[in-house]
């Protein structure tokens, strides 16, 4: 052990020489001459023979600075020079680059001359990590919320689903104020907050918000803060709005907020039945990092009425709703940087779905074809509460979070499946309670300890009856029967406990941890007949389950940081001993698992210069199955899909490397990053599918094999000072090697997908503001153990016109144009249009808007789906056209 130590320490000093010979900084302090911290100072590193610029920096609230020192750069002709408006300049010359070079400046009497700057020209301010939009060099009269706004920065995208990234990464999450007023639910922000009670839109790099562990713990994450302007922070703001429609159509919109330093809130209520998702939300964007953090695979829902694929539209152009939601999120700040939350909501939805679809599986020498169509009910309801205390301070960290979520459904559908009419029910009822605790402390000597807790608790009984006659050659030896009933129910108990401490250096951060986890699960699950006497036989001695499982496991690990402004290194070596117990009596199984684990993971992030970085990762990650993959009898998990288990425990090795470059030019407006990810899957076992016209059924079988993924993506964002334009685009290129086992064939699968896209906004002049975006997509699968190739080439066109004649009158037209080819298929077309004409009467401050979604009244379309051998064709109904009224106030 001690050898190993050994050499981890002369990796670490390797690596900490080899980052002194990338360049080194220059640090130091500024204070006036009554020792108060001088902000926003400008230094300058200067060549004393040609009085030349080398770097700059700006000091921070607390008058730190950093300068870089380009590599090679001799310091016996260096200076710093400190310039701050009200000061009298100072400058000193480099001896020493490890010695701190402080200022003390002394007041200057001069005045300055009055100067007016004007410029139309939009400007990024940067401030060490901190990149700065101003919101109104971008946003237009037509804007209505911050995320109209945030979608048009250059750097910045916002996908579908409402997840923001900056130059390509994440973010992880969005502040209020500087407050984490959402937790990671920062849709609800982006779709609420007027634009124009928005100051700026501060991006924030290597962000690390326990201040506790600012400098010491490495941290590569990117977050976005909204500033707000003074106004916003006195009164209270808000957007109403009510609207009425046909066909039959209401949108309601009630909120209220307040951005004060000390209070903060986003509360509203909602109301719609034209299509727009309510739930969209309630979306955590980082949700599988934090279930990889807490170390839980929450069990998931089972059942299902049947493989739906979502169609590749804007939700509110194919969805039907009936939908409300009721959503408070309040932050207090007390004295001593201590916080107290609430956020809670409670959603009703009544939705509708009708389609139909083709499914085409191809086998060697075989091809399987499913004919279904389907018409759904959906009534979700949804309630979640949740209680946060958190006290932030420079050497004391708690944070302690109280959840609760039930989430309860009832669904319908009205099946025919091959050509027989049937009916399903789904209930669902999810019911979760957890209390996560963290304390983080530091000591005199400067050393930080953690104390941390997690516990949950779950549930979710759920139950589907599907009928009558369903299947009733496989499912009642071909007699007429009324139900067919699947119940399956996994309450679960959770806890994961550890203690840590930090040994913070100059240099280097050491961390060691210890502690257990504990997970306890039941599976529980019976299919039944009912038959048409009102008497319920078990489906057969293989339909049941009473499966107990338990996974017990220690864990030690030492991490080591080393923070640095030019390189930062994270390597983590986590060790733990794990045992898993699993028995179900009805089948004589009882099986044990015991593993020692070492899961080590290595992050690295180096500046090649002042705005860009390279960074690495390599992780290697040991797991392990859940009780969902052990169950021995069969499950109905949808109406044409048996699976059970007849392989031991699954084991896996996940090794994953990437690699990056991000490059910005904040002066220019330009922005462009470039990835590389690989990913290999290990398995011991394996799915194997035995399909037939009427029925899926799988086993999971001991069988080696592995996945291999290649990702490649690359972004560009550009401004254009010229134009007035912002220019993206970005290419994303994705290969999948995998293995499947369908009717005793082994088949191996490769697909390959290939991904371009192409943005423009601009803003033509203060009447025009126009946006146009274009993605195509390649779809190419192939068998080895086929000649054949199946291909699909989709390609979706979004462009915007907005014109406002007079300053209080606006006009937009929008259109979105959908074509797909797949040899053998004909080309699918569609193209969608909106407009609205919106009317502000400026002293009653209320907007008038009359809209027409979907125009054309597509009511119909059709599209395809490529996974592995299998080609879906699908067809949704959809709502039509829609017009609307609305009456918009404002606060």
């Amino acid at each position: 052990m001690s050898r190993i130590i050994t050499q981890l320490w002369l990796s670490l000093i390797a690596l900490l020489f080899s980052a002194a010979c990338f360049g080194q900084s220059i640090r130091g302090s500024v204070k006036d001459s009554a020792g108060r911290a001088v902000p926003y100072a400008t230094l300058n590193l200067k060549d004393i023979t040609t009085n030349g610029i080398i770097n700059y920096a700006i000091t921070d609230a607390k008058g730190a600075y950093a300068l870089i020192l380009p590599a090679n750069t001799p310091v016996s002709n260096l200076m710093v020079e400190v310039r701050c408006v009200g000061y009298k300049t100072q400058s000193k010359n480099i001896i020493d680059v490890q010695a701190l070079v402080d200022f003390v400046l002394s007041v200057s009497i001069n005045q300055l001359q009055a100067v007016v700057v004007k410029s139309s020209r939009p400007v990024l301010r940067t401030n060490g990590d901190t990149l700065s939009y101003k919101v109104s060099d971008f946003s237009s009269v037509q804007d209505r919320v911050i995320g109209d706004v945030i979608k048009k920065l250059p750097g910045i995208t916002i996908a579908s689903d409402g997840r923001i990234s900056y130059n390509n990464k994440p973010i992880t999450n969005l502040y209020i104020g500087g407050d984490n007023l959402l937790d990671d639910k920062y849709n609800i922000a982006a779709s609420t907050i007027p634009q124009g009670v928005v100051d700026q839109v501060q991006v924030l790099q290597n962000h690390q918000p326990v201040k506790v562990l600012q400098n010491k713990v490495m941290s590569d994450d990117v977050a976005l803060n909204l500033s707000f302007k003074k106004g916003a922070k006195l009164q209270m703001v808000g957007q109403e709005s009510i609207g009425a429609g046909l066909p039959g159509n209401y949108d309601v919109d009630l909120n209220a907020m307040m951005f004060k330093d000390k209070y903060k809130a986003i509360n509203y209520l909602k109301a719609n039945n034209t299509g727009n998702d309510l739930q969209e939300d309630l979306v955590s964007h980082n949700y599988a990092d934090y279930i990889q953090r807490i170390d839980n695979d929450v069990p998931a829902t089972v059942l299902s009425l049947g493989s739906v694929n979502d169609p590749a539209l804007s939700r509110n152009r194919y969805l039907f709703n009936k939908a409300g939601i009721l959503n408070l999120n309040n932050l207090v700040n007390f004295k001593k940087n201590v916080q107290m939350k609430i956020n809670a909501y409670y959603l009703h939805d009544t939705r509708r779905q009708d389609y139909s679809q083709r499914t085409t599986v191809y086998l060697p020498g075989d091809t399987v074809r499913y004919n279904e169509t389907q018409h759904n009910r959906f009534r979700p309801d949804i309630l979640h509460t949740q209680f946060t205390l958190n006290v932030n301070q420079d050497k004391y960290y708690l944070n302690n979070v109280l959840l609760m979520d039930n989430n309860r459904s009832t669904n319908y559908s009205d099946l025919n499946a091959n050509g027989s009419m049937v009916n399903q029910v789904f209930r669902d009822n999810a019911l979760n309670f957890s209390n996560e605790f963290n304390l983080i402390k530091s000591l005199r000597s400067n050393n930080i300890i953690q104390a941390y807790s997690y516990i949950s608790h779950s549930t979710e009984p759920e139950s589907r009856t599907i009928g009558p006659d369903f299947n009733n050659g496989i499912f009642n030896n071909g007699i007429p029967y009324a139900l067919l009933t699947q119940n399956v129910n996994v309450p679960a108990w959770y806890t994961n406990n550890y203690l840590s401490f930090k040994i913070p250096s100059s240099l280097i951060t050491q961390s060691f941890r210890t502690g257990f986890s504990v997970q306890s699960q039941n599976l529980t699950s019976d299919l039944s007949t009912i038959q048409n006497n009102n008497s319920v036989n078990l489906q057969s001695d293989s339909s049941i389950n009473h499966l107990n499982w338990t996974r017990k496991k220690i864990y030690t690990e030492a991490a080591y940081d080393l923070p640095g402004d030019i390189l930062k290194v994270n390597l983590t070596l986590p060790l733990s001993l794990q045992q898993i117990n699993y028995s179900d009596s009805l089948y004589s199984l009882r099986k044990s698992l015991t593993r020692l684990y070492f899961n080590p993971q290595l992050k690295v992030k180096y500046q090649t210069g002042l705005e860009n970085y390279l960074n690495f990762l390599y992780s290697y990650r040991n797991e392990t199955g859940t009780i969902e993959d052990m169950y021995r009898g069969y499950i109905l998990k949808d109406y044409r899909t048996l699976y059970a288990n007849n392989a031991g425990l699954t084991e896996r090795q996940n090794q994953m490397a990437a690699l990056g470059f991000n490059y910005r030019k904040a002066l220019t407006l330009f922005f462009a990053s470039v990835n590389v990810l690989y990913n290999h899957i290990a398995s011991n076992n394996i799915a194997s599918g035995v399909i037939t016209n009427n029925l899926q059924q799988r086993v999971v079988l001991p069988y080696q094999n592995s996945t291999d993924s290649w990702t490649a993506n690359g972004t560009v964002s550009k401004y254009s000072f010229a134009l007035k334009t912002t220019f993206s685009g970005g290419i994303q290129w994705q290969s999948n090697k995998s293995v499947q086992i369908q009717n005793s064939a082994l088949l191996p699968f490769n697909t390959i997908s290939t991904t371009l896209n192409a943005g423009v906004d601009t803003k033509v002049n203060d009447q025009v503001n126009f946006s146009y975006k274009a993605i195509f997509t390649q779809t190419h699968s192939h068998s080895v153990a086929e000649a054949s190739a199946y291909h699909i080439n989709q390609l979706l066109q979004q462009a915007s016109v907005n014109y406002n004649p007079v300053t209080d009158l606006q006009f937009k037209l929008s259109g979105e144009h959908y074509f797909t080819r797949q040899q053998g298929n004909p080309d699918l077309k569609y193209f969608f249009a909106d407009a609205s004409a919106k009317l502000r009467v400026e002293q009653w401050k209320t907007d008038l808007e009359l809209s027409a979604a979907n125009f054309l009244n597509v009511k119909t379309y059709n599209t395809l789906y490529l996974p592995a051998n299998t080609l879906t064709a699908s067809s949704y109904t959809l709502p039509g056209r829609i017009i609307l009224l609305k009456v918009m106030f404002h606060i």
